[in-house]
């Protein structure tokens, strides 16, 4: 489907794809690699209401996800919309593999690899596969160079999976940008929750955990970032702030609790403000909100003694830390 730069009409941009998706899959079956973000979801839901239980889900859990995102994709998924979903629970299997690993390059490369191993291990076991859905949008395609455009950088949705597995794609929101794929995504009823889910590297949270990645470094910055999250919602904040989160970097500071010296991590917290990822802005975040969540952390999450703000903006600094 090309790109029509006119106002999308939604339900029509619905019932048109159902048609395709069905006049292209046939009878056979389709895979989805689903990570539980915006666009796979979204064109997963999508195929789905085209085809039905001839769709199956992959959702590879591999330990590096926010807290308690796993069980959510499985409840949305399975239970609530009903879906054909496979999830592999490989978090061992990934953290063994991150073992001694610091230089997040390689942790990356090491997380690709292993989740390609992974997703074929399953999609192997499916019979009569012909076709692999990918949430590849508008600008992907345009970062990625295809077509006519000019080729700005490789992206992560366009050729991810390995070229041996021979299957044709189904890209149903190749002609959509993000806005657009979300107002679907509603229409489809798929949950808010999911909808406006911030972007989220696809290494996951080994990324924000600076040098190597442990199971306990994982808790430290899956609670923190948890403690964030619910403040930013209490205050309110959660649609004015285009991402925020928190970074353990490889440090520890001297510290006091009850009377006594600590030995402990720092937690920095990272909030920007951005429009398309390419440059962004640090939010201001109230003080009295930075306050409760710095009390928070230091309170509830176990071996952190300090808070700091991370007010760099989109250049010179990455919205990421690794």
């Amino acid at each position: 489907m090309e790109r029509n730069f006119e106002k999308l009409n939604i339900n029509e941009f619905i019932t048109n794809s159902i048609k395709e998706i069905q006049k292209t899959s046939g009878q056979r079956n389709v895979i989805c690699a689903l990570s539980g973000g915006v666009d796979s979801s979204v064109a997963a839901v999508l195929v789905h209401k085209a085809i039905g239980k001839r769709l199956t889900c992959i959702f590879v859990d591999n330990g590096l996800m926010r807290k308690n995102e796993g069980d959510q994709v499985e409840k949305i998924f399975k239970k609530l919309l009903n879906m054909n979903l496979i999830r592999v629970n490989a978090q061992d299997r990934f953290l063994n593999k991150l073992v001694g690993i610091s230089d997040p390059e390689k942790k990356r490369k090491i997380i690709g690899e292993e989740f390609i191993r992974v997703f074929e291990e399953e999609a192997n076991k499916i019979e009569d596969v012909d076709f692999l859905v990918q949430g590849t949008i508008y600008p992907d395609v345009v970062e990625s160079g295809t077509d006519s455009s000019r080729l700005v950088k490789s992206h992560h949705n366009v050729g991810g999976l390995p070229e041996d597995m021979q299957l044709k794609l189904i890209e149903p929101l190749r002609p959509l940008y993000k806005d657009e794929v979300r107002k679907v995504g509603l229409a489809l009823g798929i949950p808010e929750e999911l909808i406006w889910r911030q972007p989220f590297p696809g290494p996951g949270l080994s990324v924000r955990v600076l040098g190597e990645v442990t199971t306990e470094k994982l808790h430290i910055v899956r609670e923190s970032d948890a403690i964030l999250r619910e403040e930013i919602k209490i205050a309110d904040l959660h649609r004015s702030i285009w991402q925020y989160f928190t970074v353990l970097p490889d440090i520890k500071s001297v510290g006091m609790c009850e009377g006594e010296r600590t030995y402990n991590h720092t937690i920095i917290i990272r909030a920007v403000n951005s429009i398309d990822a390419m440059t962004a802005n640090w939010a201001e975040i109230p003080y009295e909100v930075l306050g409760r969540v710095s009390t928070r952390i230091v309170e509830e999450v176990p071996h952190v003694n300090r808070v700091v703000y991370d007010i760099t903006n989109k250049p010179p600094g990455t919205i990421e830390w690794e």
